[in-house]
């Protein structure tokens, strides 16, 4: 009862006890410099389009950028990204495709003959697939990994937040009522497990009238800023919807993007990680 999940600072000798780091070694062939999380408390709020626009933005300002999709059983970067190519490999380790302009992705679509295949695994082999994907995959001199979390704080979130050394995470939220609920379940999970949160991307703002340029507030007036201020995170961008970059996702073509929506969390990490 109460457990963080934090064996390195508990004195119980459950029969659960866990190692002082469960952080799993990276191939001996690979480098990663900085991993980011991205996640959310709930599902369709368009993590994996942060995650794509995060890892797009970055490579454009000069990092070599990677995205590891933790989501298995709901994996879309490929299909952002226009990747077909199957993940290939050899007896030291899985070797990553990568985009038009160089960023590796390992999603389990990849190793699939169809991408529409479900992926009907329980628990604990989703989890040890995001394990396999950390540390067998050889990932060339990374300088930020983007890893898209699948939503909630179940199984593989978890495996994601202690296995894998993460320098922060990301929130993705929509302009609901209920947003402030889970930001802050997203934000309760990260505490748990001593990884501090950059900030906050909110998507879905609103939809802008393409004859007179109102913004149009779909789902009413966003509380965003009184959520980040409560929590003490910044807002990192805030993501309308927009028929264009919706268009480029799905041809594949999200490279392509000429927006500003996310600079501010793009001049975070570029500050903190030059």
């Amino acid at each position: 009862m109460g457990c963080t999940h934090d064996c390195s600072s508990c004195s119980s000798a459950c029969a659960s006890k866990q190692p002082d780091s469960l952080i799993e070694a990276l191939n001996e062939l690979s480098s990663v410099k900085h991993v980011i999380g991205v996640v959310s408390g709930k599902g369709g709020v368009g993590k994996s389009l942060v995650t794509s626009m995060m890892a797009v933005n970055m490579q454009r300002r000069d990092f070599k950028c990677a995205i590891l999709d933790a989501d298995i059983t709901g994996p879309s970067i490929p299909k952002a990204f226009g990747i077909k190519e199957r993940v290939t490999g050899n007896d030291v380790g899985l070797i990553p495709p990568s985009s038009t302009t160089g960023i590796d992705v390992m999603s389990v679509n990849l190793l699939m003959d169809n991408e529409t295949e479900p992926v009907v695994w329980r628990g604990p082999v989703i989890a040890g697939t995001v394990k396999q994907f950390w540390k067998d995959t050889i990932w060339n001199d990374v300088d930020i990994m983007f890893v898209d979390c699948p939503p909630g704080t179940g199984d593989v979130p978890l495996t994601v937040f202690q296995s894998i050394p993460l320098d922060g995470i990301i929130i993705v939220s929509s302009p609901q009522e209920l947003v402030s609920m889970i930001v802050q379940k997203a934000a309760n999970m990260a505490s748990m497990m001593n990884i501090p949160v950059l900030g906050v991307v909110e998507n879905m703002s609103y939809v802008k009238c393409p004859d007179c340029g109102k913004e149009i507030k779909v789902f009413g007036d966003s509380h965003i800023e009184e959520i980040c201020q409560k929590f003490g995170y910044p807002l990192l961008g805030r993501i309308p919807m927009d028929p264009k970059l919706a268009a480029l996702c799905d041809r594949g073509m999200i490279e392509l993007m000429e927006n500003d929506y996310l600079d501010p969390a793009a001049d975070l990490l570029e500050a903190a990680f030059k």
